[in-house]
């Protein structure tokens, strides 16, 4: 009896050991196994569901009443705010109007919308455009980085070719208006002027009506369906009838979002990525890093973290304004850190990363997310890399790419700074 005991006392005592050992090792990673173990869903799989595709979009009020803790939290968050009605809200328009150019095409008392506020807003006219109700964007857009107007050209990048060179004659339903009205990229309706509930679950009407008809939950779905929700705007584009036309001949319908795609649907069949050519672009450096806001989606789905399931909303909460990327380095040390199977592979962060543990250069987000991009070609040096990789000073010196080793240490080289990595082990060859 006394053995028998003894033998359950030590396969428990050992069941424990193994379950600390497991947790200091591996605990890390278990909130998020749930979501890293779904079954996959090919990517050009359509998942929405029967009643959904005959639903059309009603707007986040149908949303309230059942949820209402999440509308709280996105109500108060920039999705909200990306498009704001100055009707409604006159003090969203932030721009300094006592010094607005003589060449404005636009009077402040003309505008309707504004698009955006954080880091630049640019201002919506209505004007009726080939018998349609249309917006068009006034030529000049307030820098909040810099505070001062810039000049603003509708046709800018790709699509010069074939759109009239007056912001006048461009309507917002052929630039804007996809991403930043809830219902218009795949039913065309202007149903709420914001990126609101609909935009990442599609059409809600029939699950408004009866909850049971289900609706799109992107958690639902494996990492990588799950992120075609958010790259549906967070990715450069093109249009997609480029595939298999000249941008001649789809002439002034060309689209600057995702024509008729709806969250559950195959996003790949809508959205033609913006290419990277092997070279320096206006989006692009010629490794591929982005140079423009907007572009991290572009990165992102090359880097390691999309390839081992890591999704937007494990550092984005698409519902709050206070996020978890506001969180800093604390949202990379919830999966990685000192003894952590994922890494760093060393036994402190200081002998990962040479530098004080208090210091910049012990930081996650400044070494591995470093200022490499530009909301606005005079803007400060703001938009953070999402290609998660180090990106060393040898590259900076063949692509010109911003570093983390000089984008802190301003008064030194790029040779100083590769030299200080080879003396600490770190070959570029097996970065």
């Amino acid at each position: 009896m006394k053995i028998k005991v003894i033998i359950t006392l030590v396969f428990l005592l050992s069941g424990v050991m193994m379950g600390v050992y497991g947790y200091y090792h591996y605990g890390k990673i278990l909130p998020y196994l749930g979501q890293l173990t779904k079954v996959y869903v090919p990517l050009n799989a359509d998942v929405q569901s029967v009643s959904q595709k005959e639903a059309h979009y009603v707007g986040s009020k149908a949303c309230q009443s059942c949820h209402q803790t999440l509308y709280n939290q996105w109500h108060d968050s920039q999705h909200a705010k990306m498009i704001q009605d100055v009707r409604k809200n006159p003090a969203a328009m932030i721009a300094d109007w006592s010094v607005l150019p003589q060449g404005a095409d636009f009077k402040k008392e003309e505008i309707v919308y504004t698009i955006g506020g954080k880091f630049k807003q640019r201002y919506m006219i209505a004007k009726e455009l080939n018998g349609t109700q249309d917006y068009v964007i006034g030529n000049y857009q307030w820098n909040t980085q810099t505070s001062s107007w810039l000049p603003y050209a509708s046709y800018k990048d790709w699509y010069a070719p074939v759109l009239a060179h007056d912001n006048t004659q461009v309507g917002t339903s052929k630039t804007c208006d996809g991403c930043h009205f809830t219902g218009f990229m795949s039913q065309e309706v202007r149903t709420e002027p914001s990126t609101s509930c609909e935009s990442c679950h599609g059409p809600g009407s029939e699950h408004a009506k009866e909850p049971q008809n289900p609706i799109y939950n992107p958690m639902h779905y494996d990492p990588k369906h799950a992120t075609q929700t958010c790259l549906q705007c967070h990715m450069r584009n093109r249009d997609k009838r480029m595939e298999t036309m000249t941008l001649q001949a789809i002439g002034s319908d060309v689209r600057d979002y995702p024509k008729g795609y709806e969250p559950g649907r195959p996003l790949p069949e809508y959205i033609n990525k913006a290419p990277f050519e092997g070279k320096e672009t206006g989006e692009f450096y010629a490794n591929g890093v982005a140079k423009k806001n907007r572009t991290q989606g572009n990165e992102y789905v090359t880097s390691m973290m999309y390839r081992h399931g890591i999704t937007c909303v494990n550092c984005h909460d698409p519902h709050a304004q206070n996020n978890a990327a506001t969180q800093g380095d604390a949202i990379c040390m919830k999966c990685h850190a000192a003894g952590s199977p994922i890494g760093p592979h060393q036994e402190t962060i200081q002998a990962h990363t040479h530098h004080k543990t208090s210091s910049k250069g012990s930081s996650c987000i400044e070494c591995h997310m470093p200022k490499t991009g530009k909301h606005l070609g005079q803007s400060p040096l703001t938009v953070r890399t999402h290609v998660f990789g180090f990106i060393t000073p040898l590259e900076s010196k063949k692509y010109g790419v911003p570093n983390a080793c000089t984008n802190c240490h301003t008064d030194e080289t790029l040779d100083w700074a590769h030299e200080a990595l080879q003396k600490w082990g770190m070959n570029s060859w097996l970065n």
